[in-house]
C-alpha cells in the first residue's frame, strides 16, 4: 500500500427484517464464514463483526438480527435492542431487501435508519426475479419512500455484484486509521463462533420442526497446541424438542456435532474435538436472567 493514500475506515450496519439474506452478504463481503445461515427467521440473535482490509480501506460490517414484529418475548425484544443499537455510532448503513418486494417488516426497519446517514438500498436475491428489467419499476418505488444515497441491484452469491458493492461502500468510508489488523476477520472470539456454527447446524438439520427458541451454550474452550476441545449444551423448552435434536439412535445429534467440527476445522484450520449434550430450560426465551447468563447482551 502507497504511503500517499490515505487510509479510510468506517462501520457498516447490514439492516433489514429477517430472511433478506444479511447474514450470507456479511460472509460474502468478508469472504469468510463469520455469521451463520439458514432459512429459520431469527438465525442471527447478536450484533456481530465482520472485518476486510482492501488497499488502503478497512470495512467493519456489523451484522445485526432481523427487527422482530411477531413475537413479543423478552429474547426478541432483547434482538430488537440490538439493531436499534448497532444504528447509533455506523458511519454506513446498507438496507437489505428482497429486490422486488417490500412489505410491513421492512417498512418497520426503514422507520428506524437514522435520516443523518448515508443508507445504501441493496436489493439482494436478484437472482430470483424471473426478468431483471421488472427491478426497474420498484427501484423506482423506492426513492419515493426515502432518498437513498445508492441503489445496489445484486445477488450475495454472485462475487462480482459483492465486489462492486465494496466499491461503492468504500466511498463512504470516512478517511481515518484502521480500527483493526489488516488480516482480522471478527471482533468476536473463537469461543462465540463454536457456539454460532452449532446452532447453525442445529437450525438447518432440524428444519422447522424445532422452535426458534433453542440455542447453545459453550461449556468450556480450551487450546492444545493445535487443537480445541470444546464441551456445548444445545438448551431447549422442551421433551419433545430434545428428542427431536438427538433423533432416532442418537444419528441428529451426531450430525449436528460432526458438520460444525468440520466447519470449525476449516474457519480456524486446527482440529476440534467437539462433545454435545442436550438439556431442557422451560421458558428460557422469555427469562432475562437466563438470556444474560447464555450470552445476550
Amino acid at each position: 500500500m502507497s504511503d500517499e493514500t490515505p487510509q479510510r475506515c468506517g462501520l457498516v450496519a447490514i439492516v433489514g427484517r429477517p430472511n433478506v439474506g444479511k447474514s450470507t452478504l456479511l460472509n460474502a463481503l468478508v469472504g469468510q464464514k463469520i455469521s451463520i445461515t439458514s432459512n429459520k427467521a431469527q438465525t442471527t440473535r447478536h450484533r456481530i463483526t465482520g472485518i476486510r482490509t482492501l488497499g488502503a480501506a478497512q470495512f467493519v460490517f456489523v451484522d445485526t438480527p432481523g427487527f422482530q414484529v411477531k413475537h413479543a418475548t423478552a429474547l426478541n425484544r432483547n434482538l430488537n435492542r440490538t439493531v436499534l443499537s448497532s444504528l447509533a455510532d455506523v458511519d454506513v448503513v446498507l438496507f437489505v431487501v428482497e429486490a422486488g418486494r417490500f412489505g410491513a417488516p421492512d417498512a418497520k426497519v426503514l422507520a428506524l435508519l437514522p435520516a443523518e446517514k448515508p443508507v445504501l438500498l441493496v436489493a439482494n436475491k436478484l437472482d430470483h426475479l424471473a426478468r431483471r428489467q421488472d427491478v426497474l419499476p420498484w427501484l423506482q418505488q423506492m426513492q419515493a419512500r426515502r432518498a437513498f444515497t445508492e441503489f445496489v441491484p445484486m445477488s450475495a452469491t454472485r462475487d462480482a455484484d459483492v465486489e462492486r458493492l465494496l466499491t461503492i461502500v468504500e466511498a463512504h468510508l470516512p478517511q481515518q486509521p484502521w480500527l483493526y489488523e489488516e488480516d482480522a476477520l471478527t471482533d468476536r472470539s473463537e469461543r462465540f463462533l463454536a457456539g454460532e456454527i452449532v446452532r447453525e447446524k442445529l437450525f438447518r438439520l432440524t428444519g422447522d420442526e424445532l422452535p426458534y427458541s433453542a440455542t447453545v451454550v459453550i461449556d468450556s474452550f480450551t487450546e492444545e497446541g493445535e487443537l480445541r476441545r470444546i464441551a456445548a449444551t444445545i438448551v431447549v423448552e422442551r421433551d419433545a424438542h430434545k428428542g427431536m435434536v438427538i433423533g432416532e439412535g442418537g444419528e441428529r445429534l451426531k450430525r449436528i456435532g460432526s458438520e460444525a467440527r468440520q466447519d470449525l476445522e476449516r474457519l480456524w484450520g486446527a482440529k476440534v474435538f467437539l462433545e454435545l449434550w442436550v438439556k431442557v430450560r422451560s421458558g428460557w426465551a422469555d427469562d432475562e436472567a437466563h438470556l444474560r447468563s447464555y450470552g445476550y447482551e
